[in-house]
């Protein structure tokens, strides 16, 4: 008999789709779980897009305006055509150590009429650059915090509806005094979905996390070279000899 009741409700679940049939089967509250992890799940992707967008872009403009800034004469020819390039981390940085030298060489009627700044007034161009290249840095790092909370986060609320639905499923059976397969495989089958969904969530945000990183420290490598050789070429062009 307990036989042709397992047969009767694996027949049932066939007719179905398997993921419609264990959430027809979950309770309640695994049901407002895999809720809650689908609303994270696409807030954690729409932050891999992004992110994954935001440093390709800045990849590309990195890469030309360096070209640009190569090509150059001298440190400050890009700054005097006020060429704009939006987005563009060393851009960023190279505008605003470019502002901070051209303020000190600027005579009190604000013309550039000094060819030389102290080594005290470079290093505040120095200080300058360090900061924007933090802020950049901020700029790029900005929503990861998302992906980590998704890899640390979702898989314990998935344990969580599992471990509640499962309780659930027992103590329904332990009131039915009737402990068969077929009583206990739909609730325990339905509690088990909340741990895949969380999993399903955890494991593309791992590896989304892990590359991010991986491509802001290079990016954070390649703004303080950067910076370093813009101050280079700064103290050749202007710096006065003490």
């Amino acid at each position: 008999m307990e036989g042709l009741c397992l047969f009767a409700a694996v027949g049932t679940a066939s007719n179905k789709a398997e993921l419609i049939y264990v959430w027809e089967q979950a309770t309640p509250e695994a049901k407002a779980i895999i809720v809650c992890l689908i609303i994270f799940s696409i807030i954690a992707w729409s932050v891999m897009v992004s992110k994954a967008l935001q440093m390709r872009r800045a990849r590309k403009l990195n890469y030309y305006f360096d070209q640009e800034f190569h090509a150059q004469k001298t440190v400050l020819d890009l700054f005097d055509r006020k060429l704009q390039v939006e987005g563009c981390p060393l851009y960023e940085v190279y505008q605003v150590g470019c502002v901070q030298l051209d303020a000190r060489l600027r005579g009190p009627g604000g013309e550039r009429s000094k060819q030389q700044v102290s080594l005290k007034n470079m290093e505040h161009v120095k200080r300058a650059l360090e900061n924007v290249v933090a802020q950049e840095s901020l700029k790029l790092e900005s929503g990861l915090i998302l992906l980590a909370i998704a890899v640390s986060g979702a898989p314990f609320i998935g344990l969580l509806g599992t471990v509640w639905g499962v309780m659930s499923t027992f103590a329904g059976i332990a009131q039915q005094g009737s402990a068969t397969m077929a009583a206990m495989a739909p609730g325990v089958s339905a509690a088990l979905i909340t741990t895949v969904a969380g999993l399903l969530v955890a494991i593309p945000s791992m590896f989304s996390y892990n590359w991010l990183v991986h491509n802001l420290r290079v990016f954070t490598v390649g703004l303080d070279n950067f910076a370093q050789e813009l101050v280079s070429k700064m103290e050749t062009e202007f710096l006065a000899d003490e």
